[in-house]
């Protein structure tokens, strides 16, 4: 007698549902730079000049053999540092500020001594025993 042998096979049943696919990476994306112009630029209108403004004035000491002068007063809450005189001639040092109006008191400061401009009109005794320059400021 002959004996044959059947192989079941085995199947197995998928689902209704769809799986999902793994998930993909793709490059990100770069903004676009932005397009260029071609077009010609218009020119910049030529700046006016400023008119002179009230307070304008301008200090001017002759300290031949100075290294460095500076003014302080009223006007900038005496601090020296703030408005530093420019030398424009051997020994000649100026400084142009913007004062607003009012009479305001003054020194220079010369290579770190306090001392009352030569050239002003008025002065005024200080509390340090020394004297103060005035400076007046019309409107």
């Amino acid at each position: 007698m002959i004996k044959t042998t059947r192989k079941s096979k085995k199947t197995t049943a998928k689902p209704d549902v769809a799986q999902a696919e793994p998930a993909r990476t793709e490059p990100a994306k770069t903004a676009s730079p932005a397009p260029v112009s071609t077009a010609t630029p218009e020119p910049t209108p030529a700046a006016k000049p400023a008119a002179p403004r009230t307070g304008q004035v301008s200090l001017e000491l002759v300290r031949p053999g100075a290294k460095s002068v500076y003014v302080a007063g009223s006007f900038n809450e005496w601090k020296p540092e703030r408005t530093p005189l420019v030398q424009v001639d051997s020994g000649r040092w100026v400084g142009d500020l913007t004062v607003k109006p009012g009479r305001h008191e003054y020194l220079f400061v010369v290579d770190g001594q306090w001392m009352p401009d030569p050239n002003a009109k008025e002065t005024v005794q200080n509390p340090f025993g020394g004297r103060n320059s005035i400076l007046t400021v019309s409107e």
